[in-house]
């Protein structure tokens, strides 16, 4: 791969990773919740489902998804369902007692965290579709492989600094949002965006 092809990989690949989804959604509502670093943690959960997503496309799995209309729709069904389920939960979730407020509130699990956003990440069909559509752009015929895992990593990377960058956005609107009530209006927010999110994926068709 050329310089100049990789340099213009990297912006585009960065507004792909800082879109606000329903994973970097996630990433803001831990932060305000949990802290910056529970966030950046449990966010290794998407990295994962993300780095199994380049390694279908790059086998050329992701293409055959892509065109069964099948799989595609129980994937994204799936995804959506989960989705409004954590909206839902966020709408009902009541706010932390003020004394508690002072600290993070402690994560329900580590596991649990991390088990979420891999799920969330594995259930956007539209996620393999980056690497089915905008990656082919820019891999070298010649070197297939190597350009290829130069392009996921940098992906991978980037997706990373997004994460930390949107926990330490949540952390900072909990600090002004300091309050029972301000907390409860962002539970509330957060859970309409993320229902938001599920029906607009649900009703997100098939690429033709």
């Amino acid at each position: 791969m050329t310089l100049s092809a990789y340099l213009l990989f990297l912006p585009a690949c960065f507004a792909i990773n800082m879109a606000f989804g329903p994973n970097n959604l996630l990433s803001v509502t831990n932060g305000a919740k949990h802290g910056v670093s529970p966030a950046v943690i449990a966010a290794s959960g998407r990295l994962v489902a993300f780095a199994v997503m380049i390694a279908i496309a790059g086998l050329g799995m992701g293409a055959v998804l892509v065109a069964s209309e099948l799989a595609f729709d129980v994937i994204k069904y799936i995804g959506a369902a989960y989705l409004v389920w954590i909206g839902v939960r966020l709408l009902r979730a009541p706010a932390p007692p003020a004394q508690v407020q002072a600290h993070e509130a402690a994560p329900p699990s580590m596991r649990a965290l991390v088990r979420q956003e891999f799920t969330v990440a594995a259930g956007n069909p539209k996620a393999i579709l980056v690497f089915t559509a905008f990656f082919p752009q820019f891999v070298v015929p010649g070197a297939y492989a190597s350009s290829y895992v130069l392009l996921g990593v940098t992906f991978l990377v980037f997706e990373l600094v997004a994460i930390a960058l949107y926990a330490l956005l949540g952390a900072r609107m909990r600090r002004l949002a300091n309050g029972s009530r301000a907390m409860r209006w962002f539970n509330r927010v957060s859970g309409s965006m993320m229902v938001g999110f599920g029906l607009i994926l649900a009703f997100t068709r098939r690429p033709a």
